[in-house]
């Protein structure tokens, strides 16, 4: 009997007894899609979560800092100074294969920013190459980056809040005096998400790190351009996060402005800090290595990605426990069916048997029968997999503002269902189908 007829004699048991395949291929179903939703959602919130790690921790980024430990002034093939952070190296790090960009962002600290009718923030001054900010994903709402002496551009968060101290002093005193009161407070945050229009205007920034805490001003500069809100933040969280940046040249004189004459060091050679951008964060540790190469320090942010990745294994682990459990208890339903199958079937067997079919092929026939109601209740577990998520899907949107699906089905999901339903089958249908092939043929016929 060839292989071919073995399976058309399964598939026409498993079409004759309905109810019976029905029963098994539900119970695998429910299994199956158990696995498939458990292992969707965990592979879903893992990509999700690590979009959102992405975005403000940068995963696809490396940090570099000069490498303190080497001291003296020794110079590398090149003339690239050994230990330092040189403009040299950098333009070394962004020939890298994966580099997009290689930039310094070196901070001044924070600074009061006066407008020209005299209103003000607190911002958080950084020097870096204005014309590489696009390549670190800013994008620019108005402007754009300039290399004109003096040009800056500030993030979205430095346009909130600037509100007129005299308005702002009587709302303090207001809430002051009646804490407690909600449309005081509503319109204390509306002012401080309130965006001011600063594209082109004339901004001055104050310190009181002088002598005996006396203010410093600095001289007047342009904004050049304004960044847009990142994606996936809101004003809430923008109000917090104010940000200046400028060419190192600018810093350079901003910071003798503010800090005194005595602050000379010359920060366009060599700087504190540079962030690298990379392509893809699964080239970061091939890249982290060169530049280590070059005596430099690095820091990333991939441990807690491999935590993190750590974590949902975990979750994955134990949600495809549960599908498992699923699948062993629909076997046993299967094992139950097929051997009152085996039962009821004896004189087809005996005759079988007496027609010339051997052992191996009685007991692969009820294999495959088995395999069949496993391979259906699969298909029947992906469907009900999808309508699953989908619901999923409705539920997220319609509890958030984004109305893009959050949920997936990865193609190798779907596959370990399957492999998972259509084993449940087979190894369910093992003991009957040995039991079947024991069946003496003379009796079988006698007794039936």
């Amino acid at each position: 009997m060839r292989i071919r007829d073995i399976v058309r004699l399964s598939w026409d048991q498993v079409k004759r007894r309905k109810v019976v395949t029905g029963l098994c291929a539900a119970g695998i179903s429910i299994g199956c899609a158990a696995i498939i939703v458990a292992m969707s959602v965990g592979d879903s919130a893992q990509k999700y979560t690590e979009q959102e790690m992405n975005q403000f921790f940068k995963m696809d980024e490396i940090t570099v800092s000069p490498n303190q430990g080497i001291s003296g002034a020794v110079l590398d093939a090149g003339m690239l100074e050994r230990g330092k952070l040189t403009r040299q190296k950098l333009d070394l790090m962004q020939q890298f294969p994966h580099v997009t960009a290689a930039a310094p962002f070196v901070g001044l600290g924070q600074a009061q920013m006066v407008t020209s009718d005299e209103r003000t923030s607190y911002v958080e001054l950084i020097g870096t190459d204005l014309d590489k900010l696009t390549a670190f994903g800013h994008t620019f709402l108005q402007g754009g980056a300039s290399d004109l002496a003096g040009s800056i551009v500030l993030n979205y968060g430095a346009t909130l809040g600037l509100v007129d101290n005299t308005v702002l002093n009587s709302l303090t005193e207001q809430i002051s005096r009646d804490p407690y009161n909600r449309d005081l407070m509503d319109q204390y945050r509306k002012l401080q998400r309130t965006p001011s229009e600063l594209y082109q205007k004339q901004l001055q920034f104050k310190s009181f790190s002088g002598e005996n805490g006396k203010a410093r001003i600095s001289s007047f500069l342009r904004v050049a351009g304004v960044l847009k809100l990142p994606q996936g933040s809101s004003a809430e969280s923008a109000q917090y996060d104010k940000k200046v940046y400028m060419s190192m040249e600018t810093l350079q004189l901003l910071r003798e402005e503010l800090h005194g004459a005595g602050q000379n060091t010359n920060m366009t050679a060599s700087f504190d800090s540079a962030v690298v951008k990379l392509d893809s964060q699964s080239v970061v540790e091939q890249v982290e290595r060169q530049i280590q190469r070059l005596s430099l320090n690095t820091q990333t942010n991939l441990q807690q990605m491999e935590r993190l990745a750590e974590e949902f294994a975990i979750v994955k682990a134990v949600a495809m426990g549960i599908g498992v459990f699923i699948l062993i208890i629909a076997s046993i339903s299967i094992i139950v069916a097929m051997t009152m199958s085996t039962y009821q079937r004896r004189r087809q067997i005996g005759i079988m048997k007496v027609l010339g079919a051997n052992l191996a092929q009685i007991r692969n026939m009820f294999i495959v029968e088995a395999a069949l109601t496993g391979f259906l209740g699969g298909l029947l577990g992906t469907l009900f997999s999808y309508w699953v998520v989908w619901g999923l899907n409705v539920l997220i949107m319609s509890a958030t503002e984004d109305k893009v699906p959050v949920i997936f089905i990865p193609p190798a999901t779907i596959l370990t269902g399957m492999v998972f339903a259509v084993m449940t089958g087979v190894l369910s249908g093992l003991y009957p189908a040995v039991s079947a092939s024991r069946t003496d043929a003379l009796t079988a016929i006698k007794r039936d």
